[in-house]
């Protein structure tokens, strides 16, 4: 990667390859990571330049990243293309990030598991399954999927407060 601090080399790396194993395809993640560390929006030109992919990977990846809404454009005076930035606030990143992996994950997950459920509901016992443990799962999953909500809703700085308290929190709520 050319023109690259060697930290920003190592970061993309790694946040690909972190991205890689959360099913996020490593171009996209190291797309992301580079406009991150960047200083000024990038065009997809110098991106591709930069990361030494193909133009069409790049614009393929920016599509995506537009999409989970962690990228947004923006436009310098004389020039028509498009420039790329990522969303400045970390906090709001991990928000936006955490609020698409639960819609696009957990919560086709819980609609799944409540129709199993409720197939099971509507037949005689089968022994085969354990219909119990399949409504607790369903459950557990439920009570996430409201605190998340409940969550979402905090603003980024009382959320960053909260999470600052770190081993207080159970003692706080009554957990030890």
């Amino acid at each position: 990667m050319p023109d690259l601090h060697p930290v920003a080399h190592k970061f993309i790396l790694h946040w690909g390859e972190m991205g890689a194993r959360w099913g996020i395809n490593r171009t996209v993640a190291q797309i992301h990571a580079l406009l991150l560390v960047s200083r000024e929006s990038l065009h997809a030109e110098e991106i591709a330049a930069t990361l030494q992919v193909s133009r069409s990977n790049v614009s393929t990846s920016l599509r995506e990243l537009l999409a989970w809404g962690i990228v947004r454009t923006a436009q310098k005076l004389g020039d028509r293309r498009d420039y790329y930035e990522a969303v400045g606030d970390v906090w709001d990143m991990a928000r936006i990030i955490a609020r698409e992996r639960k819609r696009r994950e957990f919560d086709p997950t819980v609609v799944a598991l409540r129709e199993c459920v409720q197939e099971l509901e509507a037949r005689p016992a089968d022994d085969a399954l354990d219909a119990a443990r399949l409504a607790e799962l369903l459950e557990f999953l439920e009570t996430l999927s409201d605190l998340y909500g409940q969550l979402d809703k905090v603003p980024s700085p009382a959320l960053k407060r909260f999470a600052r308290l770190g081993s207080k929190i159970p003692r706080i709520i009554g957990g030890l």
